[in-house]
């Protein structure tokens, strides 16, 4: 259900590579109907099961670069060979519905978006218990090689260094707890953030 005001809250969830950002959003979109999920485009190629649209936009190299030249993205970044970008025109049909409008992102592209719109966001960081156990979970994952998990975790230890540049940072030890923790943050910020239609609508 919309929310009353006229326009959503664009929230940040950021974090490194493996902390479990992915599975919490999956559970705050099932369990807060006000929620709905901005769809990145890739140029990474599609994994099996993916779909189109509905996992990400998948674009070829020169598909995201005519959008990156329409100035059709609100933030990109080029991430482990891969180039990933939030579809501005996809944020604000979200937004216009009346909907909060949640951005699943690395620190990258989260540090972009605040930069440009830092009155509009609500931000929020899912910290790994400890580096260990971070390495652990992408160890776990079984689908990178020892030199991508290096890379990974190089870019994990610069993503943690920029934790004190969100609002609210919530370690994913234990995950219910986590997704309930973020869930309490969103009721407080909605509450407490200024009308998005005010500060926001002019910058999309």
């Amino acid at each position: 259900m919309p929310n009353d005001q006229t326009q959503g809250h664009l929230i940040i969830l950021s974090g490194p590579s493996g902390v479990g950002k992915g599975t919490i959003c999956k559970e705050l979109l099932k369990r807060d109907p006000r929620l709905a999920l901005s769809i990145s485009a890739t140029t990474r190629p599609q994994g099996p099961g993916e779909i189109h649209g509905k996992d990400y936009y998948f674009c070829t190299p020169e598909e995201f670069q005519a959008l990156e030249d329409q100035d059709g993205f609100l933030e990109w970044a080029e991430v482990h060979g891969n180039r990933y970008g939030t579809l501005k025109l996809k944020v604000k049909e979200i937004l216009d519905s009346g909907k909060d409008c949640i951005l699943e992102i690395d620190v990258q592209g989260g540090l972009q978006v605040l930069s440009k719109m830092p009155q509009c966001c609500i931000t929020i960081f899912v910290a790994p218990p400890s580096e260990e156990e971070l390495l652990r979970r992408i160890r776990n994952r079984d689908r990178d090689k020892p030199e991508s998990i290096a890379l990974r975790m190089k870019t994990a230890q610069w993503e943690m260094a920029q934790e004190d540049q969100y609002q609210y940072t919530v370690i994913n030890d234990d995950l219910e707890t986590a997704i309930c923790k973020i869930l309490q943050i969103l009721e407080e910020a909605r509450r407490d953030a200024p009308d998005p239609a005010a500060v926001c609508s002019d910058l999309l």
